[in-house]
């Protein structure tokens, strides 16, 4: 009887469980309703000029530009409330029949969490880690800004390596970043991830930053209310000065959310890798997520999940999965932070003039890449944002990293949907860069399989219904014949339109001409969403350096209840890459292929708290 009762107490413990799952669904998908702001974006042809003359007759404040270009502009109406559930009508009416106004939009509240952790104390380090140094680099000349909560500028390990070029405060509109103090020092985040970047050597104090002698910035736009605009404004400051943006925030973690940059930020990414650095292409790093509690997938940020950020994953020390982190075929690569309460976390500059040592998740793991990337830019400052992560690619290292899911792609390159392409190796990463030979320019070749199209007559064709097994199947050419025809891949996009009774039971994969399979989302038990993807755009980096032509299979299968249902609307591969063999180039030194002995081969220099820390200078 004992089994039986047993049994019986885990299906009720169990449907407790789903109808509190779903009452919790119901009030989250109620709060996130659209919070509407008392700020519209405008783009207008004509400048300055026309926008003043439109905030005059409408009584809007010019806020100012949103890009440099003079186009897009922020502005505010004191007459509006501050925050409102409806969007405002009468003003919308008049914008949409100003003859000047080309596009505008009310601004909505984006929630954006830091990725860091509430972790117990861990105790401190108990001897010093060191980057390899040998090579004699530091980061000079090198610009790195922290988009996040602030910086303390003044801080002991900090205050030499500011610059106040790479900084601004977009919560309150003024040049000072200072973080906003508070009792509990929440607004901490920024300054950590910052001295892991460029905090000083050889000063006595702390530890020393990856690449301690580049110039290191803080943009404060985490402490406020969060718009379209104001991310846009963030990733778009100083893009000639600043040549590296390390971003550890996203949508919430939380295992249910599907959200990503608006319209304004996705051109702020866009400007960014086209315009920034003189044309070469600025470099956003960002932190994967850490929503492992929540089994969330960070194909379902559309940060990491962007083409443009170069998204960075985390292991401990020992090469396990930390618990927070989380799987997708977005990442590109990994670094260091901690696990479990006993692992070592990282240590850093923190507020009110102080170090730690309980720095942790992914939001320590970006700042790291960011750090080491700065070496390999002042290694090689002509490396264009591609060059960048076809190095990482390559620089990167199963090592020790343990996960069930290693798999060797098409060409050769060993993956996993934990690591990316593994731990990123500092010392390979910049001894690449000196050598690196331009990659040609970047090809995109647009598939259309399955989308909603009408008849002649008019009667629009059925939508595919999902089974509980479904292979869309085609044979593709990759563009051949033509000037935008792809040899070698990069990133891979599927960008679908569907309808599912509950979204986080679905699981979609896509399987390349070579046999490479890469998972774009898996099941995450608490989306119960039932609103689908709508022209929700997934990306997979593990075809990197495949041949695309041939076969491509997307897989949709039903992982929960046997009653879900849905339909396919639309479906669209795109492919980007380059025409150039990519397989065919030299790999790199031979001497940075033994496994790795400890994480100073890795990691950035971690000091105790009030030790110097002397890079080896050879």
């Amino acid at each position: 009887m004992r089994p039986a009762r047993t049994a019986l107490c885990l299906r009720l413990t169990l449907a407790l469980g789903l109808a509190l799952v779903g009452l919790m669904a119901v009030g989250w998908a109620s709060a996130r309703a659209p919070v509407y702001v008392s700020s519209w974006a405008v783009r207008v042809s004509q400048g300055y000029q026309e926008v003043d003359r439109l905030a005059r007759k409408f009584g809007f404040v010019n806020l100012g530009q949103i890009f440099p270009d003079g186009q897009y502009f922020h502005l505010r109406h004191r007459g509006v409330v501050q925050q409102s559930l409806t969007p405002h009508w009468g003003h919308r009416l008049r914008l949409k029949k100003d003859p000047k106004v080309q596009w505008f939009q009310q601004q909505t509240v984006q929630r954006r969490v830091k990725r860091s952790l509430v972790v117990p104390t861990d105790p401190w380090f108990s001897k010093q880690w060191y980057m390899v140094w040998s090579q004699g680099l530091s980061g000079q000349g090198v610009v790195v800004s922290v988009l996040d909560d602030g910086i303390e500028k003044d801080h002991p390990d900090l205050w030499a390596n500011y610059d106040p070029l790479a900084s601004y405060d977009f919560n309150d509109y003024d040049p000072d970043p200072q973080p906003r103090y508070t009792p509990s020092d929440e607004n901490r985040h920024g300054t950590r991830c910052a001295g892991e970047v460029a905090a000083m050597a050889n000063n006595r104090f702390c530890g020393a930053g990856v690449a301690y002698n580049s110039r290191i910035g803080g943009v404060r736009m985490l402490d406020g209310t969060i718009t379209d605009v104001i991310e846009a404004q963030s990733l778009s400051l100083q893009p000639q000065h600043i040549h590296i943006y390390s971003a550890s925030w996203g949508p919430e973690d939380d295992g249910r959310t599907v959200d990503g940059p608006g319209i304004l930020t996705r051109e702020a990414f866009r400007r960014g890798v086209t315009n920034g650095r003189g044309g070469l292409g600025t470099l956003f790093i960002w932190a994967s997520g850490n929503g492992g509690l929540h089994y969330d997938n960070c194909n379902c940020d559309g940060y990491t999940n962007s083409i443009h950020t170069l998204s960075v994953g985390s292991t401990t020390q020992q090469g396990h999965v930390p618990w927070y982190s989380e799987a997708c075929a977005s990442t590109l690569t990994t670094t260091y932070s901690s696990g479990v309460a006993t692992d070592p976390q990282i240590v850093t500059t923190d507020l009110h003039h102080q170090c730690t040592d309980k720095h942790t998740g992914t939001s320590a793991s970006a700042p790291l890449a960011a750090g080491m990337i700065a070496l390999a830019l002042e290694a090689n400052p002509l490396l264009t944002w591609r060059d960048m992560q076809h190095l990482v690619v390559r620089a990167s290292r199963p090592a020790h990293l343990q996960a069930e899911d290693w798999k060797t792609n098409g060409a050769g390159r060993r993956v996993s949907h934990h690591y990316g392409y593994g731990l990123l190796d500092a010392a390979l990463l910049v001894g690449m860069a000196r050598s690196w030979l331009p990659t040609q320019p970047q090809k995109k070749c647009v598939i259309h399989i399955v989308h909603t199209r009408t008849r002649p007559a008019g009667e629009a064709l059925a939508p595919s219904p999902i089974l509980p097994v479904m292979h869309v199947r085609k044979n593709v050419s990759a563009c051949a014949g033509h000037a935008n025809s792809i040899r070698s891949l990069e990133h891979v996009q599927v960008q679908l339109s569907l309808s599912y009774s509950r979204r986080g039971d679905l699981e979609i994969s896509l399987t390349s001409p070579m046999g490479t399979r890469s998972t774009l989302v898996a099941i995450r038990p608490f989306d119960v969403s039932s609103q689908g993807y709508n022209n929700w755009v997934f990306m997979s980096t593990h075809f990197w350096d495949e041949d695309p032509r041939g076969l491509w299979i997307l897989a949709l299968e039903n992982k929960g209840y046997y009653f879900n249902t849905g339909t396919l609307y639309r479906y669209t591969l795109l492919l980007y890459g380059t025409a150039e063999d990519m397989t065919a180039r030299p790999s790199g030194p031979q001497s940075a292929t033994a496994p790795p002995t400890s994480w100073a081969t890795f990691a950035s220099p971690i000091a105790h708290q009030g030790t110097s820390a002397t890079p080896s200078r050879r």
